[in-house]
C-alpha cells in the first residue's frame, strides 16, 4: 500500500460496481448507485463524513433484513437521508 491516496475515476464507478457485485453474487441491476452516493452526500454534509460509509453499510444492513429488494433499500436510504437533512446531535432520534 502506498501513502498516496486512491481515487476511482468517475468513468470507473460502473465497472466497480459490476466488478463487486459478480464478487458477491449480487445482480447489478439492484444496484442504485446514484441513490448511493446520494445517501453519501447527505450523510456527509449533514452528519459528518465518517457517517457516510457507516450509513451506506446500514441501509444495506436495513435493506437485507427487510427482505433486500431495490424497494428494500431505496426505503432505508430514503430514510438515513430524511434523519441526515434534519439531524441535530442533541436530539432525541429514539
Amino acid at each position: 500500500m502506498t501513502d498516496q491516496p486512491r481515487h476511482l475515476p468517475v468513468d470507473a464507478l460502473d465497472e466497480w460496481t459490476t466488478a463487486v457485485c459478480a464478487r458477491l453474487g449480487l445482480d447489478r441491476s439492484d444496484v442504485d448507485v446514484a441513490r448511493i452516493l446520494d445517501l453519501a452526500r447527505d450523510v456527509a454534509h449533514g452528519v459528518a463524513r465518517p457517517a457516510a460509509p457507516l450509513s451506506a453499510f446500514l441501509a444495506g444492513l436495513a435493506a437485507g433484513r427487510a427482505g433486500g429488494s431495490p424497494a428494500d433499500a431505496d426505503a432505508a436510504a430514503a430514510a438515513i437521508s430524511e434523519l441526515a437533512a434534519g439531524w441535530r446531535p442533541d436530539d432525541d432520534h429514539t
